[in-house]
């Protein structure tokens, strides 16, 4: 058979493009009005290969040591990718020290965990596979596991071109958290009650000066800080990290997105309502020598309180918690 030039180049155009891997489909983030686009790390694209692997992933209790745990066990989306629990268990049911930080926004996020000493949501879940107290594995060895399974081979040289290892592992998970965005609540769609619309009031004013952490679309500044919990902390917080004594006792302010559903509070869970976290704050703390200066306390009445509570509610975002695309 005799084939035109232009038939010639079509043919060899068509093979050389069966040696080039498959470009998957990118995936478009629902980005609330109000909020900026996050940041996409050039190594880690977010796109349909990338994402079905991360959220496979983040459900499969593969990467505990015993296939008990999954990032799933302590991030529920009832509770808006936190915990109910003080402190969550691990394998073995072995209890950590500190109370599951809700996953919502964390694409906006410049600091991980508690004190703050994770850089890169990628790096993130590194943290909890290799705790002894929560997944007590190795990358590498969740590694290997996901080579003797055909499924995530595939999957993985889909998304990546490559077999699945610590690159292929980090950055999935990460692109499937990178989608859980929450800005939809009754505050974000201005519906709020008239009790809500004073604790609004209440919360923006110069007394009680909430917003000096917890401002900004995410409801935190992402910082460091003691807010005088104990005069003694058992967990030193950021202390761990950095061995400097102006860091005993700091944790990393929490988003206030959806704080209704995420009790108990405080980096290890011993507050149980919200109630007793505006007592705690009304009350000025425990002077601990590294308390932030912000803490200073403040007076409320029984109906302020409740109107403030009603406020911190309607941050609440169902279509987020009850959003079919993060089932499993």
């Amino acid at each position: 058979m005799r084939y035109t030039p232009y038939i010639l180049v079509l043919l060899l155009i068509l093979s050389c493009d069966r040696d080039k891997p498959i470009v998957p489909p990118s995936y478009k983030l629902e980005i609330p009005e109000g909020f900026p686009n996050p940041i996409i790390p050039e190594d880690n694209p977010l796109n349909w290969a990338t994402l079905d692997l991360g959220k496979r992933l983040f459900f499969d209790p593969i990467l505990s040591l015993d296939s008990t745990i999954s990032c799933a066990s302590c991030h529920k989306q009832k509770f808006a990718f936190a915990d109910n629990l003080d402190v969550s268990p691990g394998v073995e049911n072995r209890l950590g020290v500190r109370n599951s930080m809700s996953l919502a926004n964390v694409a906006y996020y410049d600091l991980f965990l508690r004190e703050g000493g994770v850089p890169t949501l990628e790096m993130q879940v590194l943290a909890p596979i290799h705790d002894h107290n929560e997944m007590a594995f190795n990358i590498i060895s969740v590694a290997e596991r996901m080579k003797n399974d055909s499924m995530y081979v595939k999957l993985s040289r889909e998304a990546y071109n490559r077999e699945p290892d610590a690159f292929v592992i980090t950055r999935a998970i990460a692109t499937f958290e990178r989608t859980m965005i929450s800005g939809n609540s009754q505050y974000d769609k201005n519906l709020l009650s008239e009790s809500q619309q004073r604790g609004k009031e209440l919360f923006f004013s110069n007394s009680l000066n909430c917003t000096s952490c917890h401002g900004t679309f995410l409801f935190t500044n992402q910082g460091i800080e003691n807010n005088g919990l104990y005069e003694n902390y058992e967990d030193s917080g950021r202390y761990r990290l950095t061995h400097l004594q102006e860091d005993i006792g700091k944790f990393k302010v929490p988003t206030l997105r959806n704080i209704e559903l995420t009790a108990p509070y405080m980096h290890n869970g011993s507050v149980e309502t919200l109630s007793e976290v505006i007592d705690h704050y009304a009350s000025g703390g425990k002077t601990h020598f590294n308390q932030s200066e912000l803490i200073t306390g403040f007076t409320i009445s029984e109906i302020e309180k409740m109107d403030l509570i009603n406020f911190l509610k309607s941050l609440t975002d169902e279509e987020f918690t009850h959003n079919s695309f993060f089932e499993e």
